[in-house]
């Protein structure tokens, strides 16, 4: 059985043991909360929505699965299209996409019907074409230089189209990709210089926000951050249910299905499935949820020590960071520390697009991974015929 799979599923044997353990939990966390959703639009079939997220979490394990056995640089090749067709679907969205709460973040493939969230393929591009011009730009000052004008052009751009329906997105990705520049070696007065235009632009943002309110959602924004401060109870019933929730918990929780706060709490399933997650299993699992973030995280920084190509490294850390920093993101939301955000917890909220996109963003970490391992085999049996010889 062992060689099976270490035939079959090779790359980060961690990662595999992460991915499959956050499933298994977003499948137990999933069916528990959507009793809401299910009876407001399929007539109380939970099962609906369970096999819906199945065929996701399956499709996301495919894709994983493919992208992990092709060479990680086939993305270097890839990159700058990706991201041209990030920033064309992001401008047809903002013309022609669907809007829901509000917000209006996706597209509707035509003839399928299929609606997915194009900031989800936006982030990934990103990610990946920043990590290209870093890996290009390491041999000098002048290159680092003209690296910093290729990045944040596209980052404003991407970052500047997400705003307007999903301000904590665009503020996660830009935050990430400012990461990825000061570990690439980008002059920090640069990087400083890059948040003096954020701040003008958002300035400009809420200039026009003012005069078209329901497209920049600027009450929405507005609402989330003083319901925050204010801690109003009434108005803010959301992140106080999550609250209660989560204080009456205890070490093991409630037990699966028995959350008292399930049909009362928008978003259960999405938003705010961690507060869910902690009511019926407790604190400990909630530890174990976050420990399993930061030990991905941990292991993206082994694989960025040991492999020996520039673009693999700041691809693995580019893609682990975004995702690590949305489940942080999440968890704060959760127990009160930030205000809600929209954020779901990566591979455990129930999504369509948001799933098959992390789960891909894996499978390339998996194939970083796994490229190491042949290249260090390749090396022992280098080093065999040369001592034989």
């Amino acid at each position: 059985m062992s060689n099976f799979f270490s035939k079959y599923f090779l790359g980060d044997k961690v990662i595999w043991i992460i991915v499959v353990f956050l499933s298994i939990i977003s499948i137990l966390a999933v069916y528990s909360s959507i009793g809401d959703l299910a009876y407001k639009y399929a007539g109380g079939n939970t099962t609906y929505y369970l096999f819906r997220h199945l065929k996701f979490l399956i499709g996301g394990f495919a894709v994983m699965y493919f992208i992990h056995r092709i060479p990680y640089k086939v993305f270097f090749s890839l990159s700058q299209l990706i991201i041209v067709v990030a920033i064309l679907l992001l401008i047809f969205t903002l013309i022609m996409g669907v809007t829901r709460n509000e917000a209006t973040r996706w597209l509707t493939m035509p003839g399928l019907g299929f609606e997915f969230q194009t900031s989800d393929i936006a982030k990934f591009g990103l990610i990946v074409y920043i990590a290209r011009v870093l890996s290009m730009s390491q041999e000098s000052e002048y290159k680092l230089n003209e690296a910093f004008l290729r990045i944040i052009v596209p980052v404003g751009l991407v970052c500047g189209l997400i705003l307007p329906s999903n301000l904590s997105t665009a503020v996660l990705l830009f935050m990430t990709a400012s990461v990825l520049m000061f570990i690439g070696r980008i002059d920090f007065k640069k990087l400083l210089y890059s948040f003096g235009i954020l701040a003008v632009f958002l300035l400009v943002i809420i200039v026009f926000s003012m005069a078209m309110p329901q497209k920049f959602r600027v009450g929405t924004w507005s609402n989330r951050i003083e319901r925050f401060f204010n801690d109003d109870t009434e108005d803010d019933y959301q992140a106080n249910l999550a609250k209660v929730a989560i204080a009456t918990s205890g070490v093991v929780g409630k037990g699966p299905g028995n959350s008292t706060v399930r049909y009362s709490l928008p978003q259960a399933y999405s938003d705010f499935i961690f507060a869910i997650i902690i009511e019926e299993w407790g604190s400990a699992m909630a530890f174990f949820i976050l420990a399993s973030y930061l030990i991905l995280l941990y292991r993206a920084g082994m694989i960025v020590k040991k492999t020996k190509r520039t673009f693999a490294a700041f691809l693995a850390i580019g893609i682990t960071m975004l995702l690590v920093f949305q489940a942080l993101t999440n968890m704060a939301v959760a127990v009160g520390i930030l205000p809600v955000t929209g954020q779901p917890l990566p591979l455990v909220s129930m999504g369509g697009t948001s799933l098959l996109i992390t789960f891909g963003s894996l499978g390339i970490l998996l194939s970083i991974s796994r490229s190491l391992s042949e290249e260090t085999q390749e090396e022992r049996e280098i080093e065999e015929i040369t001592v034989i010889n």
